[in-house]
């Protein structure tokens, strides 16, 4: 049960062919979703805004800033996928693609700016006693925030993942945090009613930390890309591809890194000594089809090949 449950609220795909494998597609993906939950967000965020301002109530301000830290940054991601569609240049002869990468070190900032101005609101509304006035509307809101916020996290982290894209992965889980964080704005609610208006503060700071949360987990998956990490298991996937290529006797080195949300991968194949250089050659371009057919998110592939007596692994 407790399984069904986790892959219910975190979805996935189990099909490698559910992966998108041209970038120009994979982009407009991106672009796509980028916009339609800008949109979703928008809409949840004006809404709020009102309704904070008729109530006074710091849970749903807290709540309300992290969605408007959401339209900040989706902007910039909108357009780092729109640069990564750009042809290479002399100048930036690998392509544009890291600018993704680097959208999502804005989108950590933002998120940490909107965790310092919750715990400011909170800390205030501790400090100086605040009557909460329309309950009715700010759990109205609340509910609404809920559920706009979570079929936005649904419709990002599909996408991201469909795509590969870390930094929109790392929006759709900060919206769900969004969702989150407003059902505990009910709370708030329910304290207030009951005649206890510190409960809705100190459910801000609890906003915050959740928040925190998420920033530190996001941010790791950003550092590693932009690091040149990736998980082991690609590599696994692209020497298990390579050998299976009749007339491969085996991968002596594997490397590979995401540029945005492709992967940029060289080989170093061992070959029969006796292969011609033609032969080789398309030796090579079959390996390079073949790895882009079992491999999702495959961008550039470089692929050396060496008489398997003269290549010796490499560090």
């Amino acid at each position: 049960m407790w399984g069904r449950l986790k892959h219910a609220v975190t979805p996935h795909s189990h099909d490698h062919a559910d992966a998108i494998r041209t970038a120009d597609e994979a982009s407009a993906v991106g672009i796509r979703a980028a916009w339609i939950s800008l949109a979703g967000m928008g809409a949840t965020a004006l809404l709020q805004i009102g309704i904070v301002w008729l109530s006074g109530s710091v849970a749903l301000l807290a709540d309300t800033l992290h969605n408007l830290g959401h339209l900040a940054t989706t902007i910039p991601l909108i357009i780092a996928f729109r640069l990564g569609r750009r042809s290479p240049t002399r100048r930036y002869s690998y392509g544009f693609g890291r600018a993704e990468d680097l959208v999502g070190l804005v989108i950590g900032a933002v998120i940490a700016l909107s965790a310092g101005l919750i715990v400011w609101e909170s800390i205030r509304a501790l400090s100086t006693q605040r009557d909460m006035t329309h309950l009715g509307w700010v759990l109205a809101a609340a509910v609404v925030g809920a559920v706009g916020n979570e079929v936005v996290a649904v419709y990002r982290i599909r996408a991201g993942r469909r795509i590969g894209s870390a930094a929109l992965v790392a929006e759709g889980h900060h919206a769900r945090t969004d969702a989150l964080t407003s059902l505990a704005v009910i709370f708030g609610v329910v304290g207030a009613w009951m005649g206890l208006p510190w409960v809705d503060p100190v459910i801000g700071l609890l906003i915050a930390a959740v928040v925190i949360g998420v920033l530190i987990s996001s941010m790791r998956t950003v550092l590693r890309r932009l690091m040149d990490g990736v998980e082991p298991e690609i590599l696994d996937r692209l020497e298990d591809a390579a050998a299976t290529v009749p007339g491969v006797l085996g991968v002596s080195r594997a490397r590979a890194r995401w540029s945005g949300h492709r992967l940029e991968t060289d080989l170093a194949i061992r070959v029969d000594p006796a292969l011609s250089v033609e032969a080789g050659h398309d030796l090579a371009h079959t390996v390079d089809d073949h790895l882009h057919r079992h491999v999702p998110h495959l961008g550039p592939a470089t692929v050396h090949i060496a008489p398997a007596a003269a290549l010796r692994p490499e560090p």
